[in-house]
């Protein structure tokens, strides 16, 4: 038997509606979007109606949704996009210690460039103990070399959903620009280009049931960017490179379930994240639960056991799917630069687990996790004790 899945925000299954509108152009639809013949014209309209339903989740124009590889790559040309065409206004690049490695490396590379002209100066801020990214520091930090601020809209380990719109506020007010990474929180929470007031936003395909591969780098129409892939005009010229159809495909129909859904799927991950803690805390009145208390995902939950290891935990977790905040070895503890920048105390950080649950997790999985998750940290209390 599979494990109890709980690692949605790793990655998502495939929703089987997504896949099966997938399948046409798996066995039948074949052609190349920019060929003018029927074959090429059912793909390109195709791709179109997904463009179109991507657009509409995110209440955008479709002309500002240019498809990527996935949210890496989304990241990577929104910030170094942004870097080189913005060079002569300034370098100055503002962005949160919490960031996923996919905006974090990309902030060390523009930095590393030993001091030549196309060096950047990145300003990483501290979030406080929830994880929380205080807007006024973002004003502070702002300069007239200021060309971008990049903040994820909720954070993959701790599920603490920042405030993107005033910090998009107060960097409009000073003309600089701003991109907040959505892999996590599209399709849990609602995600609007103009509520949040962002100028780039990436979206990733894996994390919201469509597959890996594909993503979205929504573009405000008048932003400029500095190519990252060169090659023919596809995608208005934004990003060369043959559209990935079935991928497109599969990624519209994703974004289309969300746009129709969103409150059904909020309601039923919070209720599974909420028992799945709320049984553990009853169980270990000695645990914690990390992120904001209440600007938080609805399907993340990180727990810190206090005095475990997580990678023990994880290792004794036979019959679950999750992730550790933590890896411990002999001569030292590699606690995850989340948890580092919150300040959680070594005792709780390094037995930190991260729960994520999802569209298709049910009552009794949850149940059984429950059960499960107990007897492995019964049973290294119990050993802990001993020695």
């Amino acid at each position: 038997m599979d494990p109890i899945y709980l690692d949605y925000n790793a990655t998502t299954p495939i929703d089987p509606q997504v896949a099966e509108a997938m399948l046409p152009f798996v066995h039948q639809h074949y052609g190349n979007p920019s060929s003018s013949h029927a074959l090429g014209v059912t793909t390109h309209d195709a791709v179109g109606e997904a463009r179109g339903r991507i657009a509409e989740m995110l209440a955008c124009l479709p002309q500002e949704v240019v498809f990527t590889s996935g949210g890496t790559e989304a990241n990577n040309y929104a910030i170094k996009g942004v870097a080189g065409a913005y060079r002569a206004k300034g370098k100055h690049i503002i962005t949160s210690a919490v960031e996923h490695p996919a905006v974090i490396e990309v902030c060390r590379f523009l930095e590393g460039k030993d001091g030549g002209p196309n060096t950047s100066r990145i300003t990483y801020l501290p979030v406080d103990q929830f994880g929380w990214l205080d807007p006024r520091q973002v004003s502070e930090a702002i300069t007239g070399e200021t060309v971008l601020v990049t903040v994820m809209h909720a954070n993959n380990e701790v599920g603490t959903v920042e405030p993107i719109r005033e910090i998009a506020d107060i960097a409009h007010r000073q003309g600089v620009l701003v991109h907040a990474d959505c892999a996590q929180s599209i399709g849990k929470i609602p995600v609007n280009v103009d509520d949040l007031g962002v100028d780039l936003l990436t979206v990733a395909g894996h994390k919201l049931y469509a597959p890996k591969g594909i993503g979205v780098l929504y573009i405000r129409t008048g932003v400029k960017l500095e190519k990252l892939m060169h090659g023919a005009n596809h995608e208005m010229n934004w990003r060369a490179g043959t559209e990935n159809v079935i991928e497109i495909v599969g990624l519209g129909k994703a974004c289309q379930l969300i746009h129709q859904n969103l409150t059904h799927y909020q309601d039923h991950m919070r209720k599974m994240r909420d028992q799945l803690e709320s049984g553990l805390l009853d169980r270990f009145p000695g645990s914690r639960v990390n992120g904001h208390p209440e600007k938080r995902l609805p399907n993340t939950s990180s727990m810190s056991f206090k005095n475990l290891e997580a990678n023990q935990i994880l290792d004794g977790l036979k019959g679950v799917a999750a992730s550790a905040g933590a890896a411990c070895h002999s001569d030292r503890v590699e606690v995850s630069s989340v948890l580092e920048a919150m300040n959680v105390p070594l005792e709780y950080a390094m037995g930190t687990m991260r729960f994520s649950v999802g569209r298709f997790t049910t009552d009794k999985e949850i149940q059984l996790a429950i059960e499960e998750i107990s007897q492995v940290i019964t049973g290294l209390t119990a050993a802990l004790q001993k020695a």
